[in-house]
């Protein structure tokens, strides 16, 4: 498996490379933005298992190379290792679809555990199907053909889940989904129905160690709500359950959706 290492101060590139490949990783070091987006262009981005990313950069920004790699669809892992701590660095680079972020300095034990987290949930989450949903509407307005889950996908609506590919399908729109995007949809559609606390799903979603809070989970439910949701103002299948967190319906209903305990 290859890692690409985007650090621009030598001692840390050379610490990281040595210690992946101690744990049988093939590394490849980029040294400022610009020559990060040449590594992945001149490779099938899918050669790389992971991606380690500084976010002060020479050239361009780790920002605007995490920006222009999800624009390519290009959908490696991103964890992001920067000495930036404010909340509002880590929520950008959450934003821009980094998966996740820590700060420097590091511990060296920490950083080896999630890049193997990462890279085994990029990988297991491939092979998963969760179990299709228990629909409510009548058989005669439902077919086999347009509902529920198959080998490597779940579909709801004109909504289609591809675990194989990290993609959304919505009628003819396609998007590109992060590891921790859709490991978040795939909770979500596990536990259908469910009233699922914010701590809850940081707990189950999100890396014990990952740097990030309820707030967190809050952006990254939106992004889903833009994809997925007819109307993102005014959400029928992620809803918001007040004081608590939120609830995932495949097919709502009227009463659902109108009821006064899941309004935004």
């Amino acid at each position: 498996m290859r890692i690409l290492v985007v650090e621009d101060e030598e001692a840390i590139a050379e610490g990281l490379k040595f210690n992946f490949e101690q744990e049988g990783y093939e590394v490849v070091v980029a040294t400022d933005g610009h020559e990060a987006l040449a590594a992945v262009s001149q490779t099938d981005a899918e050669e790389f298992a992971l991606i380690v990313l500084d976010l002060m950069l020479p050239g361009l920004s780790g920002y605007e190379v995490l920006r222009e790699l999800r624009q390519k669809q290009v959908m490696t892992p991103v964890l992001v290792l920067s000495a930036r701590t404010l909340s509002e660095d880590k929520i950008l680079a959450f934003d821009l679809g980094g998966d996740q972020y820590m700060t420097k300095p590091f511990a060296l034990r920490e950083i080896l555990s999630r890049v193997k987290s990462l890279i085994h949930r990029h990988q297991s989450i491939r092979l998963s199907t969760p179990a299709a949903p228990a629909d409510p509407a009548p058989a005669a307005e439902q077919s086999s053909s347009t509902q529920g889950s198959s080998p490597g996908r779940f579909q709801f609506g004109r909504v289609i889940v591809n675990f194989q590919t990290f993609q959304v399908s919505v009628g003819e729109r396609v998007h590109s989904l992060t590891t921790l995007e859709l490991e978040l949809l795939k909770y979500f559609i596990e536990h259908q129905g469910e009233v699922l606390s914010r701590t809850r799903i940081l707990n189950h979603v999100w890396d014990e160690h990952a740097e990030v809070t309820t707030r967190t989970i809050d952006n990254f439910v939106l992004r889903l709500r833009k994809l997925i949701e007819p109307d993102p103002s005014k959400p029928v299948h992620i809803l918001s359950v007040r004081g608590t967190g939120y609830r995932f319906l495949p097919f709502p209903s009227s009463q659902d959706v109108t009821d006064e305990e899941f309004a935004e």
